[in-house]
């Protein structure tokens, strides 16, 4: 959504995965603009907002999440707005061309802020990062967000930390928007609450379904709830973690994809299971590719394992190919197993294939001896003789 309202999708159709016509021609009947009111699990019966009741003999719940908001004043000011859906993009990126926006504040400093930075800029919006913490992707360790921070700044989005919201108020004669923070105020002609997400739960909580401890809801290997007619997908539910051998919330694109086709298998008496996930998760911002997979040290501790990192600072490409590019990769291993726990990259280039090498061997469960010596294909355009990979693997190896 962010590259739609940049114009790098000029199309809003191509945003569409499938339209009701297209799920019409499969037998599969689409109702918009309605929502589920109730569900009457004894009698196997939704009731619709339209008053309308629909017989199931099996309920897939897929109510995704709900975007997390701050709770202040002023939220409900025109160009303010949340990014969750295609109809959130599509107004933003109106909004924008009507007002002739110039300011852009963006409360927050996940994958989303970041994306949308990009974006604001690419549109020659001045662009403010606000956020509580020290510095952005909190997930990433810090050399790490150091590095994500210094390339924000040199395509001049200014990253404010430490800064609370406390309101957000009409402006005056220069910007409509006025933001009230704990350390001061500030103008902006848009501002976007990108802090996160949490499961909608709402009607789940309504028919008593088992949650997890990270308060989505409980499935089993087949999708399945705590009630056996009812499955659930996506944003809504957990998901098994093949690291820390525990239940997560992992709010992904393509983990939502996978346990759809595992319950629709179910359903349709194929039995299937989904096998978990390993974590893997990316993306862009700017020039900088930033990926990681797996857990990392404070997970791993968590999870009784003996976490031991090391960082090395390595090119994308042969050294004789580098022209200034850079590559930071770490990788998380069991001081005692071996085993690789997890790995961050971030780089110009080449983070996120390496990220997916290492997923592939965080899903095998390779240790570092393997890791440290395996096959890779070789070319100075991708990588020295001596892989990143390998040589973090071999170094980290060595601390044991």
């Amino acid at each position: 959504m962010p590259y739609y309202i940049g114009d790098v999708i000029q199309d809003e159709k191509r945003m569409i995965a499938r339209t009701p016509e297209q799920f019409e021609k499969t037998g599969v009947h689409v109702k918009l603009n309605t929502r589920v009111d109730e569900i009457d699990t004894e009698k196997g019966v939704v009731r619709l907002s339209n008053n309308e009741t629909m017989p199931y003999d099996t309920l897939v719940m897929g109510t995704g999440s709900d975007v997390f908001l701050p709770d202040i004043q002023g939220l409900d000011l025109k160009g303010v707005f949340k990014l969750k859906n295609l109809r959130d993009a599509i107004r933003i990126k109106a909004y924008i061309k009507e007002e002739s926006c110039r300011k852009a504040i963006i409360l927050g400093a996940g994958f989303i802020a970041m994306e949308m930075s990009e974006t604001f800029r690419t549109l020659g919006l001045e662009t403010k990062i606000v956020y509580r913490g020290a510095l952005p992707v909190k997930k990433w360790s810090p050399e790490f967000s150091e590095m994500i921070l210094e390339e924000i700044n040199d395509n001049q989005v200014c990253f404010i930390p430490h800064r609370t919201p406390v309101a957000i108020e009409k402006g005056g004669a220069e910007s409509p928007l006025r933001l009230i923070t704990n350390d001061g105020e500030m103008e902006a002609d848009i501002i976007l609450c990108a802090l996160g997400v949490r499961p909608n739960i709402k009607l789940a909580e309504e028919i008593g379904l088992q949650l997890g401890k990270t308060g989505a809801i409980k499935v089993n290997f087949s999708q399945q709830t705590s009630c056996k007619e009812v499955y659930a997908v996506g944003d809504c539910c957990e998901v098994f973690h093949r690291v820390s051998m525990d239940w997560t919330y992992m709010p992904l694109g393509d983990v939502a994809n996978k346990q759809g086709r595992v319950a629709g298998h179910n359903i349709g008496n194929h039995p299937m299971t989904f096998p978990g996930i390993v974590g893997a998760q990316s993306f862009k911002i700017f020039g900088l590719e930033v990926a990681a997979t797996g857990i990392d040290e404070r997970e791993a501790a968590v999870h009784n394992y003996h976490p031991v990192s090391t960082v090395i600072s390595g090119s994308p490409v042969a050294r004789s190919m580098n022209r200034g590019q850079k590559l930071a990769l770490m990788l998380i291993a069991d001081k005692y197993s071996g085993k690789l726990l997890g790995a961050q990259a971030v780089g110009h280039g080449g983070a996120v294939s390496r990220i997916n090498t290492l997923s592939a061997c965080l899903w095998s469960g390779m240790d570092l001896d393997e890791i440290g010596y395996i096959d890779l294909a070789y070319y100075p355009l991708f990588g020295g003789a001596w892989d990143p990979i390998q040589i973090a693997a071999q170094s980290l190896r060595r601390k044991m």
